[in-house]
């Protein structure tokens, strides 16, 4: 009986010690989260009314692609299998002349557009305009760039190559 209360007692004074204050063990900065706390514990404010958030596609506009530009793209031969025919626009004058000039090939193709520099759901529904039933999405072509070496659109990407003038 006298082992169980040697071996008890140190646990019963760990235990003891483990309800000890908290050490801060590091300090990163940062702000105060006082404000966050403020506002759960203000329970007799009513909640502050404020615009509902951006719905579907309207919530990822604007898009910016800094790694490419209107101009001109030299065509090239790639070996891009089963990616279809992609192309890639923006707004600005000269994506739209291109997307007036080529729509038909393009839709005859069923060609699939991406709008890398776009700022508003007006100016890509303007785009939309000029290719109807056509899929023209909003999205960053940044990571396109990079891999296809692309500065400047408007560009058709196939499984062959890439060029601004799509065959007829």
């Amino acid at each position: 009986m006298k082992n169980v209360r040697f071996f008890a007692m140190p646990l019963i004074l760990l235990s003891l010690s483990a309800h000890a204050e908290l050490n801060v063990l590091a300090d990163l900065g940062g702000q105060s989260t006082q404000a966050i706390f403020d506002a759960v514990n203000r329970q007799d404010s009513p909640a502050p009314v404020s615009a509902p958030p951006a719905q579907g596609e309207a919530a990822m506009l604007p898009v910016t692609t800094p790694e490419m530009s209107p101009g001109a793209v030299n065509p090239r031969d790639l070996q891009l299998p089963g990616i279809g025919a992609l192309f890639i626009i923006g707004d600005d004058d000269v994506s739209r002349s291109w997307l007036r000039h080529n729509a038909q090939r393009l839709s005859a193709r069923g060609a699939v557009g991406l709008v890398v520099n776009v700022d508003s759901q007006d100016a890509l529904d303007g785009l939309r305009g000029l290719a109807p039933g056509m899929t023209l999405a909003p999205a960053s072509g940044s990571d396109l760039a990079r891999r296809l070496q692309l500065t400047h659109y408007p560009v058709l990407i196939t499984d062959g190559g890439l060029t601004q003038e799509p065959a007829p």
